[in-house]
């Protein structure tokens, strides 16, 4: 590394031997700059070889040197000698020569010259690192052969020479430049004494190089060169170089050439004029080498100079630069002759003479700065002048000119006084007018100046201007303000007053005010009386004229009795209510406007402050309601009434108790100890006296077990009124959490926090099961459970073996670890029975034995299972073994399966399923859908063996339902019904509020037990959300809908019938704030802004109280706007107001009638209109966003029903035989996860791989007064919601904000399968001759058959929806809906990949989403309107609503996945039920590639009598395809029996009669007549038989595809109707 510092930075080269460095794969160089400006620049070397070694030089260069350093490197290998370059020295400096050694190690480094070994002289050294240094060089002696030898081994060396030639430097003697003149010849020799030939000589001038010419001639020699100049001028001057150089170095000398010029003028001096007191320059340039110096002299005198003395300098007479005369201020004494002499050494001296004359402007010599006059009187102002004439006066008054011909008031006179002009001003008689800055300016043709005097005019002074500040009862305070004092000082005031009907002969005075006083209190007045009040002002001139008279009236008095009757009733634990009636009325002393009422608590302890709270009066009795009290505590009362005078004395105290509570907090120092295995002691004391809130009457504990598992037993509680309790027949050796209570005569208080206890440890129960195998022909493999209640911790198992027919008397016992629940007992005899039992053991002892099993070894024992089944509990996400250890001979195969609907299913290894080699099932991070019957299988030759287990999957709670249920002003109250459990007891809820407008949730954890909660301390008159989730032992559940309410209380509001101004005058206006009605929660402040009208600047003024507020300073007669604004929590009321102060008299003024007036209106028409506008411009350009966004929702929506009304026409019919009968229309599944379009037929809906079929049919077909003409299809769109890959925390309601939550119907059974999280959408199509109203939409397709162009029309009816509020706090917006139609939009864009719409027209309306997942729904309708109307009539009128149902569950299997239409019951091959879309797919071609369907002829409609029966007892139906019949008879077929199957509830169907057809519908817009296709069966009474056709009807909260159908004797399987969801689409 290499670093150098320079500016500008230097660049850094290296060299190694004096060779630069190339830069190649091995040799890389890199440089930058540090923030210091340092440069650093490194020399990478890759792979060092031994030509690399040497001495390395980094150089650093910039514009102004080098710089450089070097340093050897040695490389590891055998030395040797680079050829040297031959040196060239030059003489009298250093010169370095280096050895070129590369390689390591060697021993020495030497040089030698003419065989000499060096150093032999003192200019000789060679250092250790090989490296000659020879000190100023001699050519003679230092010239020749060098050579440099190394001794790479003790007998052996190295040598390499080099030849060093000597160059020597020019020499130049010295020369100068004689002194020079201009005009002069000038010769200079350059000779060069010494130095190695060739030799360049050149002169340079300045640094420039020198050309011969212009008078300057070169001539050069061998060693010598001359400058010559002919003629020697100014522009010779400079320096000159003459440089030398060869081939050693260049070297030069540099003189200076002088060229002297004597002095002349280039400016001369003239005769000049200088006005006085203005600045002046004598004008004198000269210039000459070397530079003249010059020098001014002055003559005094007009006449001819006699003698010239230098001009002194001073701070007023300077020489300029340009050698000029300055003088800053011209005086007379300045006159004169002037001298300019410049001289420099160089010829004579030159000089030159000039006259100075200096005028004399006009100037002001004497004025009078002030003077005083009296108004009335006349007064001269007289002004003196001198300069030069002529000179003119002017008098100016103010900024005016005076012209006495113009006015006759002013006279001019001048005249000449010698030297001087005097100038005189007359005013006649001098005014008030008059009291300002007169001036006298002169003016000649030099100059003006000007002179200003002060006149001041004194008069008795103005009348002073008088305010009433304050009027009281029986005095009033004035104060007044003295505008013009007569310019002369107040000597002191008089104040007299009257009554206002007296004469002012009987007036009252106060004189000789002192003037330092600008107010006084006038007293010993009447109440509501009226005075008239004048004032005067004195100076020494005399006394004013008498104010402007004010009137004013005395104010009331405060009243001077107290309110009567005063009485106290207790309301609640926290408010007492106070009535009383008025004080007497001649004790009121004027209009009584309020009550003050004081409280104050008389318990002990208490500060014995009142709280006051005030009221306005309504009339002579009143009623006040204390709230926020203490509970259980003594309050003493007073009231005082007040009216606009101030407050009078209050009631005598009367006390009152508030009503008993519950305790606010719980028992203390709460302990609890476990006594024996059942019995506890719980202890503990009294709450603090304080909080009870009443009389304790007893204490309550509470205490609940906690299981193993995580749940919770059930609640108990024992009522005691002593401080401690004994619990008994507790369970063994369990944890129980216990907490305690104070109740008083309202009600149970707090609970103390939860205390864990844990009873103590017994004998155990005896174990839960016991099983006994044969293992072999000696012996056998016992197993057992373990103790349901283990009351304790087991340390072993005892097992024990007895033979009855052995003759021995004690059994044999074998001892295992608690973990291992089986024993192989070896070594028994084979055809000999054994009794085998087993007891568990605790700490506590050995407990009971299990039940007895005999035994007997066998040679070959058949596949026997060790393992038990029953119920596992698990929360889910957590791993789960289900273990099924087996025996026998050959060891048996173990096989899983799980019951789905009717059928095993194999349980298939996974990543989420494993068995391992004992047989053991390992279910990885179980969900809910996991929940089931698994039966595990062990079979070898001998037999088989099988164990059932149920397992159950706890998941998080539900939602649950949060109402409001009261409010307050500071509390709102909530109670909720918590939804399902989730498979695990709640532990608890989390309630979350905040503020409406606020994101910041508060969070309050709430006992399970709890059903209601009361949020205090809330804020008055606020918007609140709240939302509550349920907690159990898996976690947290979902939040519930977020609900708003409102604490009590709205934004102030100013009573009209209160008077705003109590009081104004012409500067001051008194406001009384107590009509402000605070709304129920309490003004936090009042700001007032007020301004005169016309103005733009308003005042502000901020009150905190409701009191009186002054509004002072303000202009007298002038009309004022008034704008107030009081704010409370809830939020802020104003109130405008218009006044006008009174005029200096005590008049009123008349309103404003000008083009002002109409301007006011016009700016406040704007300041309102524009808001106006604005506002409405908002709210229409959010409207038509709105509408954009609906329109094109509902276009995607309009595109989803065409597509699906579209395929549902495609599949109605066949292209080649006309339809007859009803129309059997199928319905439309649209899977959108999967993008999948399933067609379920009406006639059923098959899975494949499954012999088993369901069949929906639409409520439209139950009704029994259905119209034959009318037949309605069924559109369904299933949305499974990712169930298998995100966990039953998603639901569809959570996938917008606002989304209303639905609640969860509780079914359960043993075989229920949780698909919580799956939304199912049912939209209907009705064909009907005449519909009550349709929307109708038209397309054409074409047939993929036979390419046949069809057209079709069908119609959808749509129920109009009723605007209504009914709902509000379950209902939400169509903000909700929209995440419906964005599910149907997006099964239209994958749609759109099968089909291709050419036209549509539909109309759709949106509406509110409810939830309508109670059982509130109607099963039909008896008018032919439409079927939406007939399948889900909303619960609550004129609201829309739409069902969505969970899909059935779905199997792993791809084959199971898809659900295909079953067109008729041939026994055609599944690849004909599929839909086109489906069979374009490898999976379910076939093989040979013919086409196996043929074309399907038309079915008969053969469920709708069936249908009818049914309507009444059933929502869904599902048939039996075991059955050819489908459980009807087929056309032509014999009379048989049918029964149908529901839930709880049994069926008969009739059997159609013989030659008896259904009315046939008619004919509709799009299909033909058709004719009878069935014959009802003939009705029977039969009961079902076993393996007949039967039925199964599930109930309306079901899925259309969770129905199954099973055999006989398999029980019914129900969908997760707990997690379904039901809304209704009008």
């Amino acid at each position: 590394m290499c670093a150098a510092k320079g500016a500008p930075p230097p660049t850094v080269t290296w060299a190694l031997d004096d060779e630069p460095i190339v830069r190649d794969g091995s040799h890389r160089t890199n440089q930058y700059t540090m923030s210091d400006g340092t440069t650093i620049s490194h020399m990478n070397v890759t792979g060092p070889q031994i030509r690399d070694g040497g001495v390395y030089r980094c150089t650093a260069r910039n514009l102004v040197g080098s710089a450089e350093y070097q340093a050897r490197i040695n490389v590891r290998g055998p030395p040797s000698i680079r050829a040297m370059r031959n040196i060239t020295a030059v003489a009298g400096r250093d010169t370095l020569i280096n050895c070129r050694v590369i390689g390591y190690p060697y021993y020495s480094i030497k040089w030698y010259k003419d065989a000499l070994l060096l150093p032999d002289n003192h200019r000789q050294v060679v250092f250790e690192n090989g490296t000659l240094k020879l000190t100023d060089v001699q050519k003679g002696m230092d010239e020749g052969e060098y050579l440099c030898s190394v001794l790479i081994q003790p007998q052996l060396s190295i040598s390499q020479s080099v030849h060093v030639a000597v160059k020597v430097p020019p020499l130049i003697q010295p020369f100068e430049f004689p002194p020079a003149s201009i005009g002069q010849l000038l010769y200079i020799p350059c000779v060069v004494s010494s130095g190695d030939m060739p030799i360049r000589i050149t002169w340079r001038k300045d640094g420039q190089v020198i050309i011969s010419g212009s008078g300057v001639t070169i001539e050069s020699k061998e060693f010598m060169s001359s400058l010559q100049i002919s003629s020697v001028s100014l522009k010779h001057n400079g320096n000159y170089t003459c440089i030398a150089s060869n081939a050693a170095a260049t070297v030069s000398r540099e003189r200076q050439l002088i060229v002297r010029v004597p002095p002349r003028f280039v400016v001369q001096p003239n005769n000049q004029d200088g006005i006085y007191g203005k600045a002046g320059v004598l004008n004198c340039s000269v210039d000459g080498y070397p530079p003249p110096k010059v020098m001014w002299k002055h003559a005094k005198g007009s006449g001819n100079p006699q003698q010239y003395h230098p001009v002194p300098l001073t701070g007023r007479i300077q020489i300029l630069p340009n050698s000029s005369l300055l003088i800053r201020h011209v005086l007379e004494e300045d006159i004169g002759y002037y001298l300019c002499q410049a001289s420099n050494g160089v010829g004579t001296d030159i000089s030159k003479s000039m006259f100075l004359t200096v005028k004399i402007p006009a100037m002001i010599t004497s004025h009078p700065n002030t003077t005083i006059a009296i108004k009335g009187h006349a007064k001269e102002l007289n002004c003196t002048a001198r300069g030069e004439r002529p000179i003119i006066i002017r008098w100016e008054k103010g900024d005016t000119v005076i012209d006495p011909d113009r006015v006759m008031r002013y006279a001019i006179a001048t005249k000449d006084n010698g030297d001087e002009v005097v100038s005189t001003l007359k005013l006649k008689p001098a005014d008030r007018g008059d009291s300002v800055f007169f001036s006298c300016h002169a003016i000649n043709s030099y100059g003006e100046d000007r002179g200003l005097i002060q006149l001041t005019v004194q008069e008795p002074p103005d009348p002073p201007e008088l305010e009433i500040r304050e009027v009281k009862a029986r005095s009033m305070n004035l104060r007044w303000t003295q505008r013009f004092d007569g310019n002369s000082i107040i000597t002191g005031f008089d104040i007299e007053y009257k009554n206002k009907s007296d004469s002012w002969d009987f007036k009252q005075s106060t004189r000789n005010i002192s003037p330092t006083i600008n107010q006084a209190n006038i007293v010993d007045l009447h109440p509501a009386s009226v005075y008239s009040i004048r004032m005067y002002s004195f100076n020494k001139i005399g006394r004013s004229e008498p104010s402007k008279e004010l009137t004013i009236s005395t104010e009331e008095a405060a009243p001077d009795g107290p309110p009567m009757d005063v009485t106290l009733q207790p309301v609640t634990s926290q408010s007492i209510q106070v009535t009383w009636k008025a004080p007497k009325k001649e004790l009121q002393n004027g209009v009584i406007r309020g009550y003050q009422i004081g409280y104050r608590e008389n318990s002990p302890g208490s500060n014995g402050q009142y709280s006051i709270v005030e009221m306005k009066a309504t009339g002579d009795s009143e009623v006040y309601t204390l709230d926020n009290l203490k509970k259980f505590a003594q309050y003493g009362v007073v009231v005082q009434a007040f009216n606009r005078a101030g407050t009078g004395p209050s009631s005598s105290e009367i006390n009152a108790t508030t009503l008993e509570d519950v305790p606010s907090q719980p028992p203390e120092n709460v302990r609890a100890l476990s006594i024996t295995s059942d019995v506890a002691v719980i202890s503990w004391s009294e709450p603090p006296r304080s909080t009870l809130n009443g009389v304790l009457k007893g204490y309550r504990v509470i205490f609940w077990s906690l299981y193993v598992d995580g749940e919770w037993g059930e609640m108990q509680n024992i009522t005691t009124t002593r401080e401690r309790v004994e619990l008994r027949g507790m369970e063994k050796f369990t944890n129980y959490s216990v907490q305690v209570l104070a109740y008083t005569q309202a009600g149970d208080g707090v609970r103390s926090s939860v205390l864990y206890i844990q009873t103590k440890e017994d004998v155990p129960g005896p174990p839960a099961g016991i099983k006994a195998v044969p293992s072999s022909a000696s012996s056998v493999v016992v197993s057992w459970l373990p103790p349901t209640k283990p009351n304790g911790v087991i340390r072993k198992y005892t097992i024990f073996c007895s033979s009855p027919g052995s003759g021995q008397p004690a059994p044999s016992e074998y001892e295992t670890s608690p973990e291992q629940l089986f024993y192989r007992i070896a070594h028994l005899n084979r055809g000999q029975q054994y009794l085998l039992w087993v007891a568990a053991v605790t700490s506590a002892g050995r407990g009971n034995s299990s039940e007895k099993v005999t035994i007997e070894p066998a040679g070959k024992a058949p596949a026997k299972i060790i393992s038990f089944g029953g119920t596992v509990t698990t929360p889910w996400m957590k791993d789960v073994r289900l273990p099924c250890n087996s025996v026998g001979d050959p060891a048996p195969a173990v096989k899983w399966t799980k019951d789905s609907e009717d059928s095993a299913i194999p349980v298939s290894m996974d990543g989420h399923r494993l068995i391992h080699t004992n047989g053991t099932l390992l279910l990885r991070a179980v969900k809910a859908e996991d929940s089931g019957y698994y039966t595990c299988t062990a079979t070898n030759t001998g037999g088989f063996d099988t164990i059932i287990v149920n397992l159950l999957v706890q998941v998080p709670p539900d939602q649950p339902r949060l109402t409001v249920s009261k409010t307050s002003a500071s509390s709102i109250t909530l109670t909720w019904i918590p939804g399902d459990n989730g498979g695990s007891s709640i532990r608890g809820f989390v309630l979350q509020y905040s503020v409406d407008n606020s994101e910041e949730w508060k969070d309050v954890f709430i006992s399970s037990s709890e059903r209601s909660f009361k949020l205090d301390s809330l804020k008055c008159g606020t918007w609140y959300k709240v939302k509550l989730a349920a907690k159990n032992s898996v976690g947290s559940g979902r939040i519930s809908e977020i609900i708003e309410a409102k604490t009590h209380g709205r934004e102030p509001s100013f009573s009209k019938d209160q008077h705003l101004f109590t009081h104004i005058n012409s500067t001051h206006a008194r406001l009384n704030l107590q009509g402000w009605n605070n709304g129920g929660c309490p003004i936090t402040a009042i700001v007032l802004e007020y301004r005169p009208k016309g103005t733009w600047a308003w005042q502000g003024l901020r009150a905190n109280s409701s009191g009186e507020v002054f509004l002072t300073e303000l202009r007298e007669a002038t009309w004022y706007e008034l704008r107030m604004r009081a704010c409370n929590s809830a939020g802020c009321g104003n109130e405008t107001a218009q006044f006008a102060t009174l005029d200096y008299d005590g008049s009123t003024i008349p309103p404003i009638k000008s083009a002002q007036g109409e301007g006011d209106d016009v700016k406040k028409l704007f300041t309102i209109g524009c808001p106006v506008i604005l506002a409405t411009l908002g709210v229409a350009l959010l409207f038509i966003v709105r509408k954009k966004r609906k329109e094109k929702r509902l276009k995607r929506l309009r595109d989803a029903k065409s597509l699906a009304e579209m395929l549902i026409s495609k599949n109605n019919r066949s292209f080649d035989t006309p339809v007859k009968g009803p129309p059997q229309g199928p319905r439309l599944h649209i899977d959108i996860p999967r993008v999948q379009l399933l067609i379920e037929d009406k006639e059923g809906i098959k899975q494949l791989g499954d012999d088993k079929a369901t069949i929906p049919v639409t409520d439209a077909e139950f009704s029994q007064a259905v119209n034959p003409q009318s037949f309605c299809t069924g559109v369904s769109l299933h949305h499974p919601t990712l169930i298998q890959s995100t966990g039953p925390l998603i639901d569809m309601s959570d996938i917008r904000p606002g989304t209303n939550p639905v609640s969860r119907k509780n079914v359960k059974s043993a075989h229920s399968t949780r698909n919580r999280y799956s939304s199912q959408w049912t939209l209907t199509k009705c064909q009907a001759s005449t519909p009550a109203r349709t929307l109708t939409s038209d397309w054409r397709t074409v047939g993929s058959q036979h390419g046949v162009t069809v057209t079709e029309s069908d119609s959808y009816s749509a129920s109009l929806s009723q605007d209504t509020d009914k709902g509000r706090n379950s209902m939400v917006s169509t903000e909700s809906a929209s995440s419906t139609y964005e599910e149907l939009a997006r099964a239209y864009e994958h749609a759109k990949l099968e089909e291709q719409l050419q036209h549509a027209k539909f109309e759709i309306t949106e509406c509110f989403i409810s939830d309508s997942s109670s059982d509130q729904m109607t099963t039909g309708t008896n008018e032919n309107a439409d079927s939406m109307t007939s399948m889900s009539t909303p619960s609550e009128p004129g609201i829309c609503r739409f069902t969505a149902s969970p899909p059935k569950p779905q199997d792993a299997d791809r084959g199971k996945n898809v659900a295909v239409p079953i067109p008729h019951r041939a026994n055609k091959s599944d690849y004909c039920n599929l839909p086109l879309y489906a069979k374009s797919e490898a999976f379910f071609r076939k093989a040979d590639g013919r086409e196996p369907c043929p074309v399907v002829p038309p079915r008969e409609a053969s469920i709708r009598n069936l249908a009818r029966t049914y309507h009444t007892q059933a929502r869904h139906l599902t048939l039996d395809p075991a059955s050819k019949s489908l459980g009807l008879p087929h056309p032509g077929a014999p009379a048989a029996a049918s029964t149908a199957t529901l839930p709880q509830r049994t069926l008969a169907m009739p059997a159609p009669p013989a030659g008896t057809a259904p009315p046939a519908p008619g004919p509709t817009p799009a299909e033909p007549p058709t004719a009878p296709s069935a014959a009802p069966p003939a009705p029977s009474t039969e009961p079902p038989r076993a393996g007949g056709p039967h039925t199964k009807m599930g109930g309306s909260r079901d899925s259309l595809l969770e129905m199954s159908t099973s055999g006989v004797g398999r029980s019914q399987k129900q969908g997760a109707g707990a997690y379904s969801k039901s809304y209704t689409l009008v």
